[in-house]
């Protein structure tokens, strides 16, 4: 399991922290607030009273240590990014920083964040995309141009193996993996004799084009 440190435990600090600690990760969270830190402390490997923008009680903490830090300090733009680069400049492998804005995550970016996380816009991606079509159980951006989709199947699809529902040849699509509700399993990289039944969820990757001509056609049938 990986190591990780968050710091800022505000809302969406303290669910991050307590959700990967769950899962069994290694987890230390550091705000400068002590009723976050109270707050948490029974939900993680380690909670610590400590300044984010103080470069040398990260240091002390021993914060290069871990696999990635995740910088979420919430509304305090230059907390942020004082704390995003100190980390950068102690080395730390991985960095993910919360932006409240776009300017500042291209700031957080310049001065050495792997990857910008904007919480309630990408909380809004994800509903907006299960409401505009609701065969879609899930969705996840992926690279840019293409993503991953959890995608309930259409009558089409039920009783069809894969090979003969041709979906890579059809639409560019490729189906990376099937959860069985009956009996509950994951199958990874299905084999083209997998017929799909109306109770599976299919993970589907794809172009965003290919995949909104799957969505329309699913819709009509």
């Amino acid at each position: 399991m990986g190591q990780f440190a968050i710091v800022g435990i505000g809302k969406f600090g303290y669910y991050l922290a307590r959700h990967l600690f769950e899962k069994g990760h290694e987890v230390v969270a550091f705000d400068i607030n002590q009723a976050e830190v109270q707050r948490i402390k029974d939900s993680v490997s380690q909670a610590v009273v400590a300044d984010g923008t103080d470069r040398e009680a990260l240091e002390s903490l021993g914060i290069t240590e871990v696999d990635a830090a995740v910088v979420s300090i919430g509304t305090r733009m230059q907390a942020s990014i004082l704390a995003t680069l100190h980390l950068k400049e102690l080395g730390v492998k991985r960095i993910l920083a919360k932006a409240v804005s776009e300017e500042h995550g291209r700031i957080l970016t310049k001065i050495g964040a792997d990857e910008i996380v904007f919480p309630e816009r990408d909380l809004a991606i994800n509903v907006a995309s299960r409401l505009d079509n609701p065969n879609i159980l899930d969705y996840l951006p992926f690279i840019n141009g293409y993503s991953i989709m959890e995608l309930a199947p259409s009558k089409e699809f039920v009783g069809n193996s894969l090979k003969d529902l041709d979906l890579i040849n059809r639409f560019g699509i490729q189906v990376i993996a099937v959860k069985e509700i009956i009996p509950e399993s994951l199958i990874l990289i299905p084999t083209g004799s997998f017929k799909v039944k109306d109770s599976d969820a299919l993970f589907i990757l794809g172009p965003d084009e290919a995949l909104k001509k799957l969505q329309a056609r699913a819709t009509r049938l």
